[in-house]
């Protein structure tokens, strides 16, 4: 019998700005589904909170400063790739100190949720999609 695909556990953010638009990030060339278009944040290490990888994906990726009480915590998705299971928890973020730079990711655009469906993205992505856009 084959054992299960690992898990991996991300965390990821919908900052919103007063528009109504999301940030959304392209991944860059030479990382895993290059030219994609996704949410930011990262990986949670051994012992931070998702609130905790979230603070430090976002000030390492884009150089912003959030604080937990703005992340709200929104949605889930849970997806099987070929070679892993993800579980990704998606806060909403309306507040943060900075300006995003595109940093780690080939670059970053502001989408309205309705427009999000012409930016290819991760198929763990697609289903959150819907529930932005009834959200905003």
């Amino acid at each position: 019998m084959n054992s299960p695909p690992p898990l991996i556990l991300v965390v990821a953010v919908a900052l919103v700005d007063a528009d109504g638009r999301v940030l959304i990030a392209q991944r860059p060339e030479g990382k895993s589904m290059a030219g994609l278009w996704e949410f930011p944040g990262g990986k949670i290490e051994a012992g931070e909170s998702p609130e905790d990888a979230l603070i430090r994906e976002l000030r390492e990726e884009l150089g912003i400063a959030v604080q937990a009480a703005c992340l709200a915590p929104f949605t889930f998705a849970s997806h099987n790739y070929p070679d892993f299971q993800l579980l990704m928890p998606l806060y909403v973020c309306r507040r943060w100190e900075g300006t995003p730079q595109p940093g780690h990711h080939a670059a970053l655009k502001w989408v309205r949720p309705k427009d999000m469906k012409d930016y290819p993205m991760p198929a763990a992505d697609l289903p959150l999609i819907p529930m932005l856009r009834d959200l905003l």
